[in-house]
């Protein structure tokens, strides 16, 4: 099984500001809805908080400590990162991508195989952080830059890393 983390992230690593994203992309949510339909996303219960309710044709994996948390039914609540990755591994999934948020992410990046990262050409004030990780243990396969316009609020690029194997 794949294992990718997705995110968008500016310069200083932020990712968010009480819990909800902080600039406008349009290319960006585009990749993302292209890129995780149709597959199962894990995320921790406050990115879940942020969109409200389960995205369409994904299936949502809520990592969350509250044993009565629930989610609407087809969509799972778990307890932690190992027992997300469990599920999937138990339902025999090819790929699964981890959205977030930062604790979550924290505990990923030693267990993913590859991260899809946005690069934000920003420095915005935020709450949130995405971890610094040791960029030796990763090759960049993919960069698709895109220019600031009327529905891209700054220059970003998607960076593809992938894991170098030890």
């Amino acid at each position: 099984m794949n294992i990718s983390i997705i995110v968008a992230k500016a310069k200083n690593n932020v990712i968010g500001k009480d819990n909800q994203l902080i600039w406008k992309l349009s290319s960006d949510l585009r990749f993302f809805k292209k890129t995780t339909t149709g597959h199962h996303i894990i995320m921790g219960r406050k990115t879940y908080d942020s969109m409200g309710k389960p995205l369409p044709n994904r299936t949502s994996i809520v990592i969350t400590r509250n044993t009565d948390f629930e989610i609407p039914e087809g969509h799972f609540v778990v307890h932690s990162l190992e027992e997300s990755i469990r599920l999937c591994i138990s339902k025999n999934l090819g790929q699964v991508y981890i959205i977030g948020g930062a604790q979550i992410y924290k505990e990923a990046i030693n267990i993913c195989d590859e991260m899809l990262i946005t690069e934000v050409d920003a420095h915005p004030e935020g709450d949130v952080y995405f971890p610094n990780f040791e960029t030796s243990n990763w090759k960049k396969e993919n960069v698709e830059q895109f220019q600031k316009d009327e529905n891209n609020e700054y220059n970003f690029e998607i960076v593809t890393y992938k894991r170098i194997k030890q």
